[in-house]
């Protein structure tokens, strides 16, 4: 489909990638990484045609249609949601259009029996033929179904897109591209604006397009639920990983021991031929042997280790002030603005614990995030404790950076004591070493911004972290590095995000936002997603909204889940979430068996499969060490299968 031969880009002296060659077949999906600067970006404006190589050669075909969603974007705001969604259907249109022609043509025309008239029939067959095929009937449903999809409301679709954040206004636009059907998408971060919900359902819609799909996200669990193969982009070539990217990391890790031997058997093979030439230099009897080992010297390629930050493997929050027992205190809080947002909010935050707010978009996360730090008015109380001190790191936190500005001035800036003596340290933690602290921030990606926003929080002395989706932009190893550092950050932390591999094991609390309450659930992201019964969490959305008409309450969530405002004994809380926590690991141990028996189950019929053609051959007949194995075989699988009964029972058992 796309077919890329000796690419080469050069920006500055060092090209960004050179001699990169690989193919984008039928329905692949290819999760894009590498570190941020690495070039991912412009690797996909190069694939859209928005961007020239400087040498290498792009094959398309001609009736190939690619869509392209770029981080950033200029949005219009002259149209309604739905006007601007309905643009997708360009194409139907104009088809309807000259369907509509032509049959107005055969309406006037009277000269049945020519032969000009039966051209024009025929015409008109296969033009409303190729409109029917493009399923235009049905395109109003399926803008409603991506609409939805994505977090809008039906009583969105007629509002004006000027109403709407930015990161709303993308979801327009992606849901523009979804709806054009392209035959490649080209997905630049389409995650950093979508909720939890939105960004399974968007697993599950690429999941089942027949489109092949290329995307950059820093979103582990979602690129390892969408894809099947891998390309990263290191030490200015394009390495391709034919496996999903938990796999990739993997043989990464492989691949860079093999480099690491290959590279110490090099340097010490370098080191002999230079001890050899200044040994026998100057001796006339070894002068052939020396320029041999200066030729051999000349002709020997460096070989290249994959970059790896162990400098970013360990970061920490400077010591600060302990803070009050309870940092943050609200009782009844309400914020109404056209709508109310959420009302009766009442949760007392201890110090010391990770707490994260999760919920869709528009419910009031970062609303209620405003109120805590008082830049927005509000009803209730809302009480900040004793020696309370706030680092705030908010969404457009990356923007707000002074782009005349060095990455070693922006960070020298804010420095104070002893930290300005490792300033080069901290930068080179999070990639920006050697010469890239020279770089302007005006130069800068928007995940290397999002670094440098995050560096300038570390290197304050805070006891309270809000962080309102901190991990946006964050490459996988930048997000390892956060997630260690708040993991033994001593004070309390609030986590606004939706990306669930960040949020596990690091939070023990989940605050809900949903149908203008605040409910609390004890445990970590996957706890809460288990405790809803389902197994994506769209269906909690649909659920939510169907109860709207209501109380704005999800009927039955009060006896399933405890209410923030209601106070419950500590020794019972504690007793039912113990339990809860021993229920979750057998379940997941016995979903650990039964999958480990289908996979064997599996393999071993694929292996008698393999025998029974062996056996059809006539040569194999008499074979009597395929037949052995056959039987054996045979028996084996009849033995995994009962196992494989009970396991399934012990799971429903557990399960239920």
């Amino acid at each position: 489909m796309i077919s890329v031969e000796s690419l080469r880009v050069e920006f500055g002296v060092k090209p960004l990638f050179s001699d990169a060659s690989f193919v984008v077949n039928d329905r692949d999906r290819i999760a894009l990484v590498g570190k941020n600067g690495a070039g991912k970006s412009t690797l996909l404006k190069i694939l859209c045609g928005r961007q020239q190589p400087t040498s290498g050669t792009i094959s398309i075909p001609n009736d190939t249609r690619i869509g392209y969603l770029p981080q950033v974007m200029v949005l219009q705001d002259d149209t309604t949601v739905r006007q601007e969604a309905q643009k997708a259907f360009a194409d139907v249109a104009k088809m309807k259009a000259h369907v509509d022609a032509l049959q107005q043509q055969m309406a006037e025309r009277t000269d049945y029996e020519s032969q000009d008239y039966m051209e024009l029939v025929d015409s008109f067959t296969q033009a409303h033929d190729r409109y029917m095929m493009m399923g235009a009937d049905g395109k109003e449903a399926e803008m409603e179904r991506t609409l939805t999809g994505l977090g809008f409301l039906r009583s969105d679709f007629d509002r004006p897109t000027s109403e709407f954040s930015g990161g709303w206004r993308m979801r327009i636009e992606l849901a523009k591209i979804l709806l054009e059907r392209p035959d490649v998408l080209l997905l630049d971060e389409p995650t950093n604006h979508l909720d939890i919900e939105s960004i399974q359902w968007l697993e599950q819609f690429l999941a089942q397009s027949t489109s092949a799909v290329v995307l950059v996200s820093h979103d582990r669990a979602f690129i390892n639920n969408v894809c099947n193969r891998t390309l990263e982009i290191s030490c200015g070539h394009i390495i391709d990983y034919k496996v999903r990217y938990d796999e990739y990391v993997q043989l990464r890790q492989e691949r860079r021991e093999q480099q690491l031997r290959a590279y110490e058997n090099q340097q010490k093979e370098i080191a002999d031929m230079k001890a050899f030439i200044e040994r026998f230099r100057y001796q006339a009897t070894k002068a052939v042997q020396v320029q041999q080992k200066i030729k051999q010297l000349e002709k020997i390629v460096p070989i290249e280790v994959d970059e790896i930050d162990t400098s970013a493997m360990h970061l920490k929050f400077p010591p600060c002030l302990r803070s009050g027992d309870y940092p943050v205190i609200c009782e009844d809080v309400r914020k109404m603005y056209s709508h109310v947002v959420f009302d009766h909010v009442n949760l007392t935050i201890k110090r010391g614990e990770k707490v994260a707010f999760v919920g869709k978009n528009g419910e009031g996360k970062s609303t209620l995030v405003k109120c805590i730090m008082g830049e927005i008015p509000f009803e209730g109380h809302l009480k900040i404790g004793h020696n309370v001190q706030i680092g705030y790191f908010a969404q457009n936190q990356a923007q707000l950076l002074d782009e005349s500005l060095t990455v070693y001035q922006t960070i020298d800036y804010v420095a104070k004591g002893e930290v300005r003596l490792r300033i080069n340290d901290i930068l080179g933690a999070f990639m920006f070493g050697g010469e890239a602290s020279d770089k302007k921030v005006k130069v800068l990606s928007g995940g290397e911004r999002s670094r440098l926003a995050m560096i300038r929080l570390l290197l304050e002395p805070v006891n309270l972290l809000i962080l309102d989706e901190p991990t946006n932009h964050l490459d996988m190893a930048s997000k390892d590095v956060l997630k260690e550092a708040i993991r033994a950050f001593d004070g309390t932390a609030i986590i606004v995000s939706h990306d669930r591999e960040f949020l596990d094991g690091l939070v023990t609390k989940v605050y809900e936002f949903g149908g203008g309450k605040v409910r609390e659930h004890l445990g970590g992201i996957y706890d809460f997603l288990q405790s809803k019964h389902i197994t994506e969490l769209h269906e909690l959305s649909k659920a939510q909204e169907n109860s709207q008409g209501g109380n704005n309450s999800v009927p039955g969530w009060e006896q399933n889940v405890p209410s923030v405002g209601i106070k419950t004994p500590q020794s019972s809380k504690s007793q039912s979430y113990a339990e809860h926590k021993e229920q979750q690991k057998l379940l997941r141990k016995a979903e650990k068996a039964v999958e480990e028996s289908e996979r064997k189950i599996s393999d071993m019929e694929r292996r008698l499969k393999e025998l029974d053609a062996l056996l059809m051959k006539p040569e194999n007949a008499s074979n009597m060490e395929f037949v052995t194995e056959y039987t054996q075989t045979k028996s084996a699988l009849d033995k995994e299968v009962e196992r494989w009964e009970q396991l399934s029972e012990e799971l429903e058992q557990l399960s239920n």
